[in-house]
């Protein structure tokens, strides 16, 4: 039954991106100044941003799905070692557009620009309160859900925004790709 959701899934997605280019966008040029390891301060609405932000692509969602149900593992950012949270960011937008992020939620947080709530569109990144500010990262699905690797013991998986438990830790949103 889950193959049959993830193919349906699959097919909605390449309908909704069928109007995208067949040619992958330049990889995108880092931020100036962004320090892999050195957590930054406090995002703010006008974050260092990449000149050139990619289109949207089919492709990150492909990635982003091949993921799923693969196990939890604090700096793992392959299928071969497994996903932290923002292992799997770093690794969907590398495979995706070739864009390097850095393997830290926070330095994460001030890639792209800010987006509303309200505003979310799949592929957008969504920040979460679980430890400290901007210390857990997902990836927008659209429909109010994100997949994520949540916790040590557990899978890469999708959970729903409007939960409890998200709706209280959200920290914001920020999209990397037009």
């Amino acid at each position: 039954m889950r193959s049959h959701k993830q193919l349906f899934f699959i097919a909605l997605l390449s309908v909704l991106f069928a109007g995208c280019g067949a040619l992958p966008p330049a990889p995108p040029q880092q931020p100036p100044g962004a320090t892999v390891g050195v957590p930054p301060a406090r995002p703010s609405a006008q974050a260092e941003t990449a000149p050139n932000m990619p289109e949207r692509s089919p492709e990150l969602l492909l990635q982003v799905l091949a993921t799923e149900g693969f196990d939890y593992h604090r700096g793992g950012q392959s299928h071969a070692t497994g996903f932290d949270c923002s292992g799997l960011v770093a690794h969907v937008f590398q495979q995706a557009y070739n864009f390097k992020l850095p393997h830290n939620a926070l330095a994460q947080s001030r890639y792209g620009r800010s987006v509303a709530q309200a505003d979310l569109e799949i592929g957008d990144l969504v920040f979460f309160n679980t430890e400290r500010p901007y210390s857990h990262v997902g990836i927008y699905l659209g429909d109010r859900r994100f997949i994520h690797a949540p916790k040590p013991g557990a899978v890469v998986r999708t959970e729903n925004m409007d939960a409890r438990y998200w709706q209280k830790r959200y920290d914001g949103a920020r999209r990397l790709v037009e």
